[in-house]
């Protein structure tokens, strides 16, 4: 376990990651915690605001109770601010909300109305410092993701093959798209530290097909590695059919059918990572309490995909999964964007 105290070259990282995302003086500021948030974000955040003479304030939120069957792990749903009013009514008068809780707002329910408003988020996500550090958003990824973010939303459909089996087919018609190099200054903008992602949001009745998952993809919700395939079959946006044999499907199985809850079951999100510093391997390296593994969402050339909330389709649920895989194909109609794990053309 690493140990997690104010370092010097971290408070340089969030000032000049909370410059890249517009904060400046007098920029108002709210940064949002809870009571099991990392300590070492909050202080962080606050020191560095208060040097950049951003007009900021933190709130606190009293960790909810759990009520869920089994643990809530890395979800981007988080409940701490439990629809208090004021809270909201707070949110939605800044410029910036900072982000630490544990789980983090992007997919929260009172996001929505917070983002209509006006205010931007960014999502310091619970992962140590030191990953952080390593995987610090560069303004120079910005325009890679905003092309790749283009071509989604210029596109029609996607389409996800692998070796080991895949054949994905994705309607993305329509589909919110988003992403983050790890900063934004539009209002009502989205961005998490680490960053680097290329999403789209399908509608009702848009993936269809099969997943195969090999060993070296990754459960991010697990915070590990898959040492055995499994195999999942897809219709209209549902995850119907779970096969494999070994320790890696039961868990996958049990986890979701815990829900009891066929939302659960549902597609939020498909893309692909954009981030060269984030590092495929380095989960190796960590104890799993320092990290909330956000960076493996964003490494370079995977192929991202994710069960569980999607606003856009108006499902909501706290069991998710975050997914993401090796040496997979991308096409977007027709056209490849990843081929074999790897970013191609103005991506790369």
């Amino acid at each position: 376990m690493l140990r997690e105290r104010i370092e010097g070259k971290w408070l340089d990282c969030f000032r000049r990651v909370f410059e890249l995302n517009g904060i400046g003086r007098g920029t108002a500021v709210a940064v949002v915690a809870e009571t099991q948030s990392r300590p070492v974000l909050m202080d962080l955040s606050g020191l560095a605001l208060h040097e950049l003479g951003a007009a900021h304030a933190t709130i606190v939120m009293p960790t909810p109770p759990q009520t869920a069957p089994v643990p809530v792990k890395s979800t981007g749903a988080s409940n701490a601010i439990q629809g208090v009013r004021h809270v909201v009514e707070a949110l939605k008068r800044v410029e910036v909300v900072v982000d630490v809780t544990v789980e983090g707002l992007i997919h929260a329910e009172e996001w929505p109305e917070i983002e209509e408003a006006g205010a931007r988020l960014l999502t310091v996500c619970n992962e140590h410092p030191e990953i952080l550090e390593r995987t610090e958003p560069r303004a120079e990824l910005g325009p890679k993701v905003a092309r790749g973010i283009e071509m989604l939303e210029a596109a029609s459909t996607m389409h996800v093959t692998s070796e080991a089996g895949t054949d994905l087919h994705i309607d993305i018609r329509d589909a919110p798209c988003g992403g983050t190099p790890g900063f934004t200054t539009r209002p009502g903008g989205v961005a998490h530290w680490p960053g680097g992602l290329c999403l789209a949001f399908p509608g009702e009745n848009c993936v269809n097909g099969t997943i195969v998952m090999a060993p070296g993809d990754m459960n991010l919700t697990f915070k590990d590695y898959l040492r055995a395939p499994i195999r999942l079959t897809v219709e209209n946006d549902y995850v119907t059919g779970i096969e494999g044999d070994g320790l890696d499907a039961d868990l996958f199985r049990s986890y979701l059918a815990a829900w009891d809850d066929p939302v659960a079951y549902g597609f939020s999100h498909v893309g692909w990572g954009m981030n060269p510093a984030a590092r495929w391997e380095s989960m190796a390296l960590y104890d799993k309490r320092d990290v909330q593994a956000t960076e493996f969402r964003a490494w370079a050339g995977n192929f991202l995909w994710s069960t569980g909330s999607n606003q856009y389709a108006g499902r909501f649920t706290l069991g998710h999964f975050d997914l993401p895989m090796r040496g997979c194909t991308i096409t977007l109609d027709g056209t490849p964007v990843v081929v074999r794990g790897a970013l191609q053309g103005e991506l790369a």
